[in-house]
């Protein structure tokens, strides 16, 4: 938890307090269905949790922005995001039933009334929102065919309304395949100093 202090040291004493459950939650999940790898949970908070808290670094989402998170699993970057910014709407969504009943209790026992699941996958979801979120589900140009047709045409936030995605490595040729698009990439190591995001990007696309 003392890395989420040390980069949101604005967040208040209900939402660390949150935030601080998240680790025997996924503990005890963690032991019955696998969301999170052994490795990655003993590294919970620097390798999810901050790492969906990105997005609130880049963009600080006005109240009642709604946003859908694809291919959620065990709930990121979506869970994080709905404590920092509660006054938003959550729709998180997974095609693997286990995974949402993980996320499920994980909101239910945060009390978190702005988070909605469902299980389905992006190609039937029709439901539009000011922002489309993912974490590394699959190659961008596949992730915006997929979910271009869930974006709000038009945007109350500071920025733009898009698509908002998480991933390491190299994206230049991805980015050179996603041409309807205006494009914004940040390196996460402008952010966090941590070795972990020294590859890790955050991609607006919009």
């Amino acid at each position: 938890m003392q890395i989420i202090q040390k980069y949101f040291s604005d967040l208040s004493d209900y939402q660390l307090d949150l935030l601080r459950q998240f680790q025997p939650l996924y503990n005890d999940w963690n032991s019955r269905i696998n969301v999170i790898s052994r490795k990655d949970l003993e590294n919970l908070y620097e390798r999810h949790v901050l790492y969906a808290l990105a997005i609130a670094k880049f963009i600080q989402f006005k109240p009642e922005t709604t946003l859908l998170d694809v291919g959620t699993g065990g709930g990121f970057p979506g869970l994080p995001l709905a404590i920092v910014f509660p006054e938003c709407h959550f729709v998180l969504m997974d095609s693997i039933q286990k995974k949402i009943n993980v996320v499920n209790a994980v909101a239910k026992e945060l009390k978190l009334n702005n988070v909605e699941t469902i299980v389905s996958r992006a190609e039937t979801w029709t439901q539009k929102h000011d922002f489309v979120l993912s974490r590394a589900v699959t190659t961008l140009p596949e992730f915006c065919k997929l979910t271009q047709k869930n974006l709000n045409n038009v945007s109350f936030n500071d920025l733009p309304n898009g698509i908002l995605y998480l991933k390491g490595g190299d994206l230049d040729q991805e980015i050179q395949h996603v041409k309807k698009f205006k494009h914004l990439i940040i390196n996460l190591s402008e952010y966090f100093e941590e070795d972990y995001f020294l590859t890790k990007k955050l991609v607006h696309l919009f």
